[in-house]
């Protein structure tokens, strides 16, 4: 008995013959004609069709067959390119940003996200999350036990929700609603029985993960947890070996800062020799002062200047100046060599601006901008003081500068004399340091 289905425009067909598609007696579809004038399909056009409707349930099948290879073999290439992310010789924050990022991939997920617990076992803090924005990447530390993230490290078990944004297990729905969340796979990371953290899936439409796809992710977290595991075991070997790596890199610009100050020994008092291997020590400090709260990764020359610089301020100026500093543009993230050096500069020509930029004022401005272009990052520290002379005088702390942009950050400074007063000095150096690992 035929049906009329509303929206589906057939009212204007008048005939009808409809052939299942079988696979071994199976049906697995149909396969159907119309026709706008009426018509008496004879049996001849029925064998036809049937004939057809078996080639294309043929057809059918081998796609799906296709399909269920090819994702075998995509989940193995994952499982694959996971191991080989594990393995490599990287920090092991970069080694869960790839996983989580190839573990989207793999799942077809809009977010991957993973959490660890932390020294005390009581909280999960976020390590890793995949194209987030910042208000869930800056999410507190969830305590053990608490929400759906909570209770899968304190139970050890996986855990599926259909829709984030309304069960009341998910303790973020408003945040869920606001980044298009909907279905959740949570995952423990487990080593021998101990779960050490959670690794979770986020689909942008609702959705039922089949047993293969929560194997295949439960599979991902397993070697993960593995490599967290003997990254941990590892640490203090690493965490030595950069401290005398680093310590010894440090050493070396200091020497390299003295001997370039043996030019000026004569013109100098002790006290002031002092004084300026202080400041430029000071900039070294403030680069591993960041360093330690992040743990070794890279460091962010924004915000090391941006510390750096209310200390060199009040260290250059007179009681009766006042004197502003600003730091605006991009976070560059840097090696610790290469942050070291371009701090180094930035307080050179700072301090240059300072002691020579408002001689007979008691206001004025320094401001200091980083940028990126596609092939340079490019630095930019400005004054609105005196302007530099028509031929200046390169001092100490201008050759440092030079040497420091020309030898470690492979670049070239630039010095120029503005036409409504002050200076510009600009730095440019290739994108190349960005991904150098410190010699």
């Amino acid at each position: 008995h035929f049906k009329w289905v509303e929206h589906t425009e057939e009212r204007m067909f008048h005939s009808l013959l409809a052939v299942p598609l079988l696979l071994e007696d199976q049906p697995i579809g149909a396969m159907n004609v119309q026709t706008i004038i009426p018509h008496l399909y004879s049996e001849d056009e029925v064998e036809i069709l049937s004939l057809i409707g078996d080639l294309a349930a043929g057809a059918l099948t081998r796609a799906q067959l296709y399909d269920k290879q090819r994702r075998q073999i995509e989940e193995m290439q994952a499982v694959a390119r996971v191991s080989e992310a594990i393995t490599s010789p990287q920090y092991l924050d970069d080694i869960l940003r790839v996983v989580t990022e190839l573990a989207a991939q793999t799942m077809q997920a809009a977010v991957c996200s993973m959490f660890l617990l932390d020294e005390s076992g009581t909280q999960l803090v976020m390590r890793a999350a995949q194209k987030m924005t910042n208000p869930y990447q800056n999410r507190r530390p969830i305590p053990l036990g608490h929400g759906v993230v909570g209770e899968v490290a304190q139970l050890g078990e996986a855990v599926y929700i259909r829709d984030v944004r309304d069960d009341p297990r998910y303790k973020g729905g408003a945040l869920a609603r606001a980044e298009g969340l909907v279905s959740l796979l949570s995952v423990p990371l487990s080593v021998q029985d101990r779960v050490i953290g959670v690794l979770n899936c986020y689909t942008a439409v609702e959705r039922q993960f089949t047993e293969a796809e929560k194997t295949l992710f439960s599979t991902l977290a397993n070697q993960t947890a593995l490599a967290i595991e003997n990254a941990r075991l590892s640490t203090n070997t690493a965490v030595i070996r950069e401290m005398h790596h680093r310590i010894k890199n440090n050493l070396q610009t200091v020497a390299m800062l003295m001997q370039l100050q043996l030019m000026d020994a004569e013109r100098l008092t002790a006290r002031q020799v002092l004084e300026t291997n202080i400041h430029r020590i000071r900039s070294i400090a403030a680069v591993h002062e960041v360093l330690s709260e992040r743990s070794f990764r890279l460091v962010d020359v924004k915000d090391v200047v941006t510390r750096l610089m209310q200390t060199t301020r009040d260290a250059m100026t007179a009681p009766q100046q006042t004197i502003t500093i600003q730091v605006s543009g991009e976070p560059l993230q840097l090696p610790s060599r290469a942050a070291t050096a371009l701090t180094l500069v930035i307080n050179e020509l700072v301090q240059n601006a300072l002691e020579h930029a408002f001689v007979g004022r008691t206001t004025g401005i320094v401001s200091i901008s980083l940028g990126r272009s596609p092939h340079e990052l490019i630095v930019l520290v400005r004054d609105d003081g005196v302007g530099m002379a028509m031929e200046p005088k390169h001092g100490l702390g201008l050759e440092i500068a030079h040497t420091l942009v020309g030898e470690d950050l492979r670049g070239r400074i630039k010095f120029n004399r503005l036409p409504e007063g002050g200076t510009e000095v600009s730095i440019r150096m290739p994108r190349a340091i960005e991904q150098e690992m410190d010699e």
